[in-house]
């Protein structure tokens, strides 16, 4: 078996024989235990996982939004664990191309894909089978999340950093992708580390911008957040920036560790996946609980993507009122605007955290509803039967909408939703006309500006509003 240093240099592919690929970090030194643990993953859920997970993370650059096309592309990959006295090492075949220069694997990717394998093997052994762990509170739920992220080395007690979250679309045109970096850039300037879903386009943006901010400020210490989850890693593989990867158990989790970990929340343009970001936010200021907790949330866009954020304006006004409306500020063509409202509000978050006592690096206060934290099945039933009413309270009627927007999501890219929508075809979404109308006309407009998948092929719609 080939090793990867002794392969000869060559195209950007990888050797035709095995390679082996080591750890680094935190991973090079473990247990006798922790060895047989990986060993013993072959062949399970967890090892099924981790391996759709590692196939995600050296397939970055790829332009596939597809979970089930980029699993079929390489269902040839294999990865063996092999145990040796000083740890583990892998052993990967017919792996993606992108992930190797001269047969030799990107340095990121190999420490992406030991983060995938720290975080898999965490979850599995650590949190799902361990009786300290409760998912059925809000607060059980939570201390999940924090023990995910600090097993990570997510979270660092003496940073007062400011941390920006930044959502948006990974299938965006040039000039709005070129927007996301002007932003990130003001945010590097300001020496602002960035967390993003880690995927392309207005993931990938910001971080790419604020590299270049923060190499002015000569500042090396620079944070590029990725947090995923198995459901979407495969769609939206790592960009090559991030330098911080974490993948959470599931969308859930994942939205509660930005707003956990996150100081502010910077919105740029996107589709349906940004939608139930920006649902999801909302479902949280607007709950009576965090009515007085300051939390930064900014749409920002480009002057000739003006349009979207007056569309997503005008669906939060007739679905949710005016006090919605009042929870974010909508800045356009102004990046340097975006940053430094960031920043002041960040000040604030530090300001209110100190005054309260709390962790600058997790926001503990910041109450979360069961109905945001439990993982939403997207089947056939479960889509017909949401609770779309005009009558709920706004922060629950945000709720309801983020998991229409999940469930779309899922049919568009997820390999669960992709062969939902195959068996079953479209899910139907039933509720309020005062509700569905403007629900039907925002996913249209989606539609109408490619805004759904990534590529120019015709988008054939996974859901069907009912109406």
């Amino acid at each position: 078996m080939a090793n990867q240093k002794n392969q000869k240099p060559g195209s950007n592919k990888p050797p035709s024989q095995w390679i082996s690929v080591s750890p680094e970090s935190t991973m090079e030194i473990l247990s006798a235990t922790e060895v047989d643990q990986l060993v013993a993953l072959t062949g399970t859920e967890a090892y099924i996982l981790f391996r759709q997970c590692a196939l995600a993370v050296m397939n970055t650059g790829s332009t596939i939004d597809d979970t089930s096309e980029v699993l079929n592309l390489y269902a040839n990959f294999e990865i063996k664990f092999i145990r040796q006295s000083r740890g583990i090492k892998l052993l990967l075949a017919n792996a993606p191309p992108l992930a190797f220069v001269d047969g030799k694997m990107v340095k990121g990717i190999r420490k992406q894909l030991f983060s995938v394998l720290r975080d898999v093997l965490y979850v599995s052994n650590e949190i799902m089978q361990s009786s300290r762990f409760t998912f059925n509170s809000s607060e059980g739920i939570t201390n999940v999340v924090f023990h995910i992220l600090r097993n990570a080395n997510l979270l660092k007690k003496s940073s007062q950093t400011p941390i920006a979250v930044c959502w948006g679309g990974h299938s965006i045109g040039r000039d709005e992708y070129k927007f996301t970096k002007e932003v990130g850039y003001q945010l590097g300037l300001r020496e602002i580390n960035i967390i993003t879903g880690c995927g392309p386009g207005a993931m990938k943006g910001p971080m790419k911008g604020a590299t270049i901010g923060h190499a002015k400020q000569h500042n090396r210490e620079g944070r590029y957040i990725g947090i995923t989850e198995p459901g979407i890693i495969a769609a939206e593989s790592p960009n090559p920036i991030v330098n911080e990867l974490v993948i959470l158990p599931d969308i859930e989790k994942r939205l509660e560790a930005f707003v956990r970990t996150g100081h502010g929340i910077i919105v740029f343009p996107g589709g349906a996946g940004t939608a139930e970001e920006i649902l999801y936010i909302l479902g949280i200021l607007l709950h009576p609980e965090n009515i007085e907790i300051p939390f930064p949330l900014i749409f920002a866009c480009s002057k000739d993507s003006e349009d979207y954020f007056k569309q997503i304006h005008e669906f939060i006004g007739v679905t949710l009122g005016p006090e919605a409306q009042s929870k974010y500020t909508i800045i356009s063509d102004d990046p340097e605007q975006v940053a430094r409202s960031l920043s002041t509000g960040a000040e604030a978050v530090f300001t209110y955290r100190k005054h309260h006592k709390d962790a600058f690096y997790f926001n503990w206060m910041l109450h979360l509803d069961l109905d945001l934290q439990t993982p939403f099945e997207p089947t056939h039933e479960n889509m017909s039967k949401l609770d779309l009413s005009p009558n709920l309270p706004p922060h629950k009627l945000a709720a309801g909408l983020r998991r229409a927007f999940s469930g779309i999501v899922a049919g568009n890219v997820k390999e669960q939703g992709l062969n939902a929508i195959k068996q079953y075809g479209p899910y139907k979404i039933h509720g309020d006309p005062n509700i569905l109308a403007p629900l039907d006309k925002l996913l249209s407009t989606f539609v109408k500006q490619g805004r759904m998948k990534i590529g120019s092929g015709t988008y054939n719609p996974c859901y069907e509003i009912m109406n």
